[in-house]
């Protein structure tokens, strides 16, 4: 890669692609944070609100717990910063549209620079956006050109599938999030749901009476999701560390074109809507049309 090529197409994101920071450091991603309302105080995700904070007031049911997209302002500041540093495009990456408003706010902010800024809606969120976003961000540091980037994006989205147990709809209820899941209240709460990201919404995939058994069934996902691909994995969860480490392990071992596997927990504005308990497993298939 020639120095001349080096950094020519900016990666941006929101804050709930739960990147690890080694690879938002090392690819020169840019994440612009999702604001967290907790008790009435507003602060940016990852950076003056944490998951064990949010998992804390979910615990507690006192305490009121929304989020907001990031600005207009926000996306426009992150822009206009790169271009002045050297950037010749920005490719922004976000959450699922269906899900928050977040890519709206970049799509406007976008319309100031005169199409150096292009908008891509993930239609997930967690990983199921992170991968995309990274896979982005190293064909730019590769020299890629901005439509190279885009098209780079825009073929992960569609390698990558997410799956997510939670222990209770009720999260997801509040916030509005449910989608299609919707049908299901009133008996859902009884139940262990096993749902995905399809379409950019949530909806049910299956129910099922255990958390064991929830799991199990997740665990039988992620290998049909897998299938004879060469894999990236990342597990999520909200407070059960524990819980998404023998998770994680299990996959390790009966997945057998597993490349790498990330486990970590999901920030504020995610946990804010699925709860603590939450396991999601995200798959990407790296050699797969």
């Amino acid at each position: 890669m020639s120095p001349e090529r080096a950094g020519q197409v900016a990666v941006v994101t929101d804050s709930t692609a739960y990147l690890p920071d080694e690879l938002i450091a090392r690819y020169r991603i840019r994440v612009v944070p999702i604001h967290v309302v907790i008790g009435g105080v507003s602060g940016d995700e990852g950076v003056e609100v944490k998951p064990a904070d949010v998992a804390r007031a979910l615990r507690d049911r006192r305490t009121d717990v929304t989020t907001s997209r990031a600005t207009p302002e926000d996306f426009s500041r992150a822009y206009r910063e790169l271009l002045d540093q050297g950037a010749h495009a920005v490719v922004s990456v976000h959450m699922s549209g269906k899900l928050s408003g977040t890519v709206e706010a970049a799509e406007l902010a976008a319309a100031e620079f005169g199409g150096r800024v292009v908008v891509l809606d993930s239609t997930s969120a967690g990983m199921g956006l992170g991968f995309p976003v990274l896979s982005g961000a190293q064909a730019a540091a590769s020299g890629a050109s901005v439509a190279e980037v885009r098209e780079t994006v825009e073929r992960a989205i569609r390698r990558t599938t997410i799956y997510f147990y939670v222990d209770t709809l009720e999260f997801l209820r509040r916030g509005g999030r449910i989608g299609a899941a919707e049908a299901l209240l009133g008996t859902a709460l009884a139940v262990k749901p096993i749902l995905h990201i399809a379409d950019g919404q949530v909806m049910l995939k299956e129910k099922v009476r255990t958390a064991g058994r929830a799991l199990a069934r997740l665990e039988v996902l992620v290998l049909a999701a897998a299938g004879d691909a060469e894999v990236d994995v990342s597990v999520h969860h909200l407070d059960c560390p524990d819980r998404a480490h023998a998770f994680a392990e299990r996959l390790r071992e009966r997945l057998p074109r597993l490349h790498k596997l990330h486990t970590s927990e999901v920030g504020a504005a995610v946990g804010a809507h699925v709860g603590p308990g939450v396991i999601a497993a995200v798959v990407y298939r790296r050699d797969h049309p």
